[in-house]
């Protein structure tokens, strides 16, 4: 009997590609904290969630009209959870940058924290799956 590893590790691997994603959108927002007109990205990682558990568990909606709702969290032609949505400031800048740079510092080591948590949940997975292989 083969071994699926989508099966063994579940959502898992699709929350660490997301929370790599994160990191990158979330360290490019740091690096332009002082660019005129620059506005903060960020992804919804719940909606990249959701469609990774959609997707694995062969689940989808469709929808038959343009004008059809999709799956009760996004309207037509409104952001998907791969895009990048743009973040809403606290205190708007005078010279039109939206990136506030103790929140960013803030979301980029929360997202590096679950980064770390996700990784080590994946590590004990494939530890798991290697002792049962070899018969420990």
């Amino acid at each position: 009997m083969a071994i699926s590893f989508d099966k063994a590790l579940g959502i898992h691997q699709h929350a660490l590609q997301a929370r790599v994603q994160r990191a990158e959108v979330l360290a490019h927002n740091l690096a332009n904290a002082d660019t005129p007109g620059f506005k903060a990205r960020d992804i919804d990682f719940q909606a990249v969630m959701k469609q990774a558990r959609n997707q694995a568990s062969g689940v989808s909606m469709a929808t038959t009209h343009r004008g059809h709702i999709g799956d009760g969290a996004t309207a037509p032609g409104a952001a998907g959870p791969n895009d990048l949505l743009y973040r809403t400031p606290h205190q708007p800048s005078i010279d039109g940058n939206t990136v506030d740079a103790q929140q960013e510092q803030s979301r980029f080591m929360r997202n590096a924290m679950d980064y770390q948590a996700s990784f080590q949940f994946l590590n004990s997975k494939f530890m798991g799956l290697s002792k049962a292989i070899k018969g420990d």
